[in-house]
């Protein structure tokens, strides 16, 4: 091998270890490979910058407009409403909430999905007294799985289709991959069913332990009029850097303040509360000018001026690895967090130092506006008020229904080209004023289409610098001797157990330029190959960090990070079985 392999191979090793470690944001290391193998002359700039002409990431973008359309008219709230019912156990709510979560994402970005149905699945569950994880990680997995069935499910395969199409063979077809995707899906979907009662544990969310540790870590305290804090400072009276405990909320003669500036002023009779650990939190009693109120429920604060809400940190968010105190969180984001919940319990060391990391959910006390201004950020995955009311359909709901099923229609019987169809589509929307153009623009996940983008320059070193070919022949030499059926398992496998520990469109992009390789060396058309590395590049259920549906019920669902290959060893079985048994039926292999 020649320096430009070597360095490619640094590369790709470091991309992967700073994506399993979660040190820097996909986009971030994909972008940051690019200079670096720009700069070294490993790529031109023509290949480096190939994404950004392609049409998969303006594909995604404005398939990212349509799902926000989706979500803010409640276009799917019929179908959220027939999908949660009181009748059955936990089998048949399992049944009708997978199939129509699926059926949705074959044809929507599943993200948007899964974040309108996490608070209405959670509060549901608990209405009937269940625990939420029963179901929050069966939603997540649906979610995939029907991705998996057409083009536009997930943009892994908007991806893969763009890579095809710039290696010089025509794009994938809208229903191209339903012949493997929609047999492997409807399998996974009974195995969910059928295993998840068996397989998941109960846990509690952050939402269940609050109400259960409500004593424990919040207090209300009431200033003494006369006293040694009335007409001081809240920094001043010494109420700003307490040990193991602070103040997120003044209640004035009805009014309420939160969060607490340090420079306000307290006055005789003003409420105080208090968040901290219980041991430190006692220490209050005993601070002049202060004396205990009445108990405080976190229904209480349920109000348009202000409740609690949980927010899941995400992977480009500003707060991964700093604390809320080095991130300002209070004066930044306007709310104040009373716990932070990881890997299924809550953390007790003092939330001040805690340095947060992705998936963290975040337990915070905020106004009612919270949610509509942070849920369209990088900042965080999923933002769900507690207790909140599912949203309203808009008059405007059957515009954005049209405009879906022209896309779908259209790409079907390729009246025009899923992309010129998705901007059309995208634009009508936005005329239409089912968006407005902010709104638009903020529900593409500038992220995602970077590294989507980024994705065609990494590919196209791993061909140039021959680093693919000797992949490659590695597998050829390996699993050669069962023929390219032995080699394309081997593909997939290694995809499957790639998508684990990188994003699925990180592995997709490692894994095509090998394939694109093998296909050539064994005489495998270069379309197959793409087929099978789509739909095994979407297999992400052995990890948390897997894919960003999975980040997003990782708290609010309580569970640890072993709980995802317990059910997840199964269906990654259903769907290398199902490529390998499917494949050779629909698309020659030799």
């Amino acid at each position: 091998m020649d320096w430009q392999t070597w360095l490619t191979l640094a590369v790709i090793a470091g991309v992967l270890v700073v994506l399993s470690r979660d040190l820097v944001a996909p986009a971030a290391a994909f972008v940051g490979a690019i200079v670096v193998l720009l700069v070294a002359g490993v790529i031109t700039p023509d290949q480096a910058f190939a994404g950004f002409s392609n049409p998969a990431p303006i594909t995604v973008a404005a398939l990212y407009v349509l799902a926000r359309a989706v979500e803010k008219t409640g276009a799917l709230q019929p179908m959220v409403s027939a999908t949660l019912g009181n009748r059955g156990g936990v089998r048949s709510a399992l049944a009708r909430m997978v199939v129509p979560t699926a059926v949705g994402s074959a044809f929507l970005n599943n993200t948007p999905i899964v974040a309108m149905l996490v608070p209405q699945v959670k509060d549901w569950a608990e209405r009937r007294g269940l625990s939420a994880s029963y179901f929050l990680m069966p939603l997540s997995f649906a979610a995939i799985l029907g991705g998996m069935v057409t083009l536009i499910g997930t943009s892994t395969n908007l991806l893969v289709s763009g890579l095809l199409e710039a290696a010089g063979e025509p794009p994938l077809g809208m229903f191209e991959l339903t012949p493997a995707g929609l047999p492997i899906a409807a399998i996974g979907l009974v195995v969910i069913v059928v295993l998840a009662p068996w397989l998941i544990s109960e846990r509690r969310s952050p939402r269940e332990q609050a109400l259960a540790d409500a004593r424990e870590f919040m207090v209300r305290m009431q200033v003494v009029p006369g006293g040694p804090l009335d007409g001081k400072e809240v920094e001043e009276g010494g109420l700003r850097h307490l040990q193991g405990v602070f103040l997120v909320e003044v209640e004035r003669d009805g009014d309420l303040v939160a969060p607490v500036a340090p420079n306000m002023v307290l006055r005789g009779g003003d409420q105080l509360i208090f968040v901290g650990r219980a041991d430190t939190v006692v220490d209050l009693q005993s601070t002049r000018g202060l004396v205990s109120s009445e108990e405080t429920h976190l229904s209480d604060f349920d109000s348009p001026h202000h409740t609690f809400f949980e927010a899941v940190v995400g992977e480009a968010s500003l707060l991964v690895g700093r604390t809320l105190r080095e991130a300002d969180f209070r004066s930044r984001y306007q709310g104040a967090v009373v716990a932070v919940h990881r890997a299924g319990g809550r953390i007790k060391e003092k939330l001040g130092q805690v340095e947060l990391k992705v998936g963290d959910t975040l337990l915070l006390i905020a106004d009612g506006r919270f949610r509509d201004r942070w849920r369209d950020r990088n900042d965080f995955l999923l933002v769900s008020r507690l207790g909140g009311s599912p949203p309203a359909i808009s008059r405007k709901a059957w515009i954005v229904g049209v405009v879906g099923a022209g896309i779908v229609f259209g790409a079907g019987f390729g009246l025009m080209p899923i992309l010129h169809l998705s901007l059309v589509g995208a634009l009508a929307l936005v005329a239409f004023r089912v968006l407005s153009p902010g709104e638009a623009k903020a529900a593409v996940d500038l992220d995602v289409i970077l590294v989507i983008a980024s994705a065609f320059g990494l590919a196209a070193a791993l061909e140039s610098s021959g680093l693919a070919h000797g992949a490659a022949r590695a597998v050829e030499l390996t699993l050669g001797s069962f023929g390219p059926t032995g080699v394309l398992t081997g593909l997939v496998f290694v995809t499957i157990m790639l998508t684990a520990i990188v994003t699925n469109n990180a592995a997709a992009a490692m894994m095509f330029p090998i394939g694109l390789s093998a296909a050539a060396d064994l005489e495998i058309p270069v379309r197959t190959v793409a087929i099978a590395l789509a739909i095994a590049s979407s297999a992400s259920f052995l990890t948390p960090i897997a894919y960003q549906t999975n980040l997003m019920v990782y708290g609010p669902g309580g569970y640890r990070f072993g709980d995802y290959a317990r059910l997840g060893v199964p269906l990654v079985l259903v769907v290398l079985v199902g490529l390998m048994v499917l494949v050779p039926l629909f698309w020659p292999i030799a």
